[in-house]
């Protein structure tokens, strides 16, 4: 069969921009069906999958090595909830392009054979199963043989083995007391500001999950009853990451150990911290460990293990499956709600906030064998049979765990709900370069825009 026809720059800026977020953010952002844009998604893989020569690696383009440079960095902004859109990207892009000999220039196709080739889509089921760059791929196997060597010479039980990371809701206050239609883009799990309020979940290695602190910025009303799975905090200022750190090492940490090593866990009779050894596996970007916190851990006899940078994606349990279906069914339920809501306030918004995490984590406390799953598919937990996973079968087994949470959050893809258009390929006219320079110039300064001259934008229509 003939190779499918390259798509238009239009085209291949929605679909970078739903490489880059989501599918259905880029439907609304660009007014076109979800089903139009994955069917221009799959057009672009199919013509790697055809072979079609790729751009040569020096001169215009990237080498392989300052791709991979970029690819760090965007797992890197993932992690810290920092936007990678098309701006940021191409910005940085351009940015590690000048130090190279020859300059570089970007176009759209670039962008997005650039996210393919090294699997940095979001819709990605599979993270577990792709190879991170070269660099970080090493740091990864590092810090997977220690964890590894941890748990079987201490012998740590799994009920003190952790997993804990954040989560920033975002709100616009000014897109929500605008136009009703704009409100459900109010909610955010990515920015740069400060976030409105901070989730820090934790689960176990034995499928328990411990209650969520929530810490929320301003003085607010707290609900007359919280449900035991969630602790509250609020501060008019909200909290630095020590802080978060120290309430959750204080609220979280320290009752459950206490409960381990007051309860029948301790074994040999010995009691004390000693008696329950534990592991705390987190990322590198929010938890700077102070003194206080590292006070707490030391006394709970509980090792940090702390995740490169860039890494996450693989290795904590917690981004397997339990986060990513969190965020969207979040984001489900503000999309159902936010519309109702007659000049929605701070309280009662967390009040809805609290209702859905309240809602979302009874239903993950049903599922311990998905989040034990979770420890062994990020390989923190070795593999029972004795024998090193391999990254197909780990991949095979994320995209199964991803499935089944998502079912039980209701949250499972279901036929298109948006309205369709007419759905076919010609309904919008082809962008041309003098209109794509209109378009980019009112999003940018134009001295800043991305390194893209004039003669680039017709480069790109061909």
């Amino acid at each position: 069969a003939p190779a499918p026809a390259q798509l238009s720059v239009k085209k291949l800026r929605v679909v970078l921009f739903a490489l880059c977020s989501s599918t259905e953010q880029a439907a609304q952002h660009f007014r076109n069906p979800p089903r139009r844009i994955r069917r221009w998604l799959r057009r672009v893989q199919s013509l790697q999958q055809h072979g079609r020569p790729e751009p040569p690696p020096e001169g215009k383009y990237l080498s392989l090595e300052a791709e991979e440079r970029l690819a760090e960095w965007v797992l890197t902004q993932r992690e810290q909830q920092l936007p990678v859109n098309e701006e940021t990207l191409f910005q940085k892009a351009t940015k590690i392009g000048r130090s190279l000999d020859g300059g570089f220039k970007i176009s759209y196709e670039w962008a997005v054979r650039f996210m393919l080739r090294h699997h940095l889509s979001t819709h990605t089921r599979r993270g577990v199963a792709h190879p991170l760059p070269t660099v970080i791929q090493g740091n990864a196997g590092a810090f997977i043989e220690f964890v590894q060597r941890q748990i079987h010479t201490q012998a740590l039980p799994r009920s003190m083995i952790a997993a804990v990371d954040e989560i920033s809701l975002f709100l616009d206050a000014e897109i929500l007391g605008g136009d009703d239609r704009r409100r459900e883009n109010a909610l955010q799990t990515v920015g740069n500001g400060e976030p409105w309020c901070e989730l820090v979940l934790t689960v176990l290695a034995d499928g328990n999950v411990l209650p969520a602190l929530v810490i929320c910025r301003g003085h607010l009303q707290p609900p007359a009853a919280l449900p035991d799975s969630i602790l509250l905090e609020s501060k008019e200022n909200g909290c630095d990451d020590d802080e978060i750190m120290e309430l959750w090492a204080a609220r979280v940490w320290r009752k459950h150990t206490e409960c381990c090593q007051g309860g029948g866990g301790a074994a040999g009779g010995g009691g004390g911290a000693a008696s329950s050894k534990g592991m705390l596996v987190l990322d590198c970007h929010r938890t700077h460990l102070s003194e206080e916190v590292l006070t707490v851990l030391s006394s709970a006899g509980t090792l940090p293990a702390v995740i490169p940078a860039g890494c996450s994606s693989k290795i904590q349990p917690l981004d397997v499956c339990v986060k990513r279906s969190l965020k969207n069914f979040l984001h489900k339920k503000w999309r159902e709600r936010v519309r109702e809501l007659k000049e929605p306030d701070s309280s009662s918004l967390l009040q809805l906030l609290l209702g859905w995490l309240g809602e979302a984590l009874e239903i993950l406390g049903d599922c311990p064998e998905l989040i034990r799953k979770s420890f062994l598919v990020a390989s923190v937990l070795p593999d029972p049979g004795g024998d090193s996973a391999s990254p197909g079968r780990n991949g095979d087994e994320q995209e199964e765990l991803i499935s089944a949470l998502e079912e039980r959050l209701s949250i499972a893809k279901s036929p298109e709900s948006s309205p369709e258009l007419p759905d076919n390929d010609d309904d919008e006219a082809e962008a041309d370069p003098e209109a794509l320079h209109r378009l980019f110039e009112g999003e940018s300064e134009a001295e800043s825009f991305y390194g893209f001259e004039e003669a680039d934008l017709d480069l790109m229509e061909i």
